[in-house]
């Protein structure tokens, strides 16, 4: 990530919402009022729908804890985004896409690039 990146620190305000679990603190904070979350499964618009997804996103993955950023680049208004998380079940790679609008998230593309589960000990 290069140290003059415009959303550097929108992004690490972003990560430490989710890895706080704070989804309140998350929407209101970085989503307009009509933003809209956009993956191959999911088509969810508004603070409140958003809230209720994050919500159970978030219980479903256990914890989420940033293993590693990479890939990062951004223009005027918007960021896109490769990560590696550590969640409860395994590491998650990730993708993401933040358009921007008023220094808020207007529509957030997402997605999983893969995942590889935890072990479980053999008994």
């Amino acid at each position: 990530m290069s140290p003059d990146a415009k959303y550097k620190p929108f992004y690490e305000r972003q990560l430490d919402f989710l890895i706080q679990k704070d989804v309140e603190g998350l929407i209101v904070n970085n989503y307009t009022e009509d933003a809209e979350l956009l993956s191959f499964t999911n088509h969810i618009v508004g603070r409140a729908a958003l809230i209720e997804y994050f919500t159970g996103y978030i219980a479903q993955l256990g914890y989420i804890k940033l293993i590693s950023t990479d890939k990062y680049t951004e223009t005027d208004d918007s960021m896109f985004f490769e990560a590696t998380m550590e969640v409860a079940g395994g590491i998650a790679e990730v993708y993401d896409v933040f358009v921007m609008q008023d220094g808020k998230i207007r529509r957030h593309f997402t997605g999983l690039r893969g995942f590889k589960p935890k072990e479980t000990p053999l008994t």
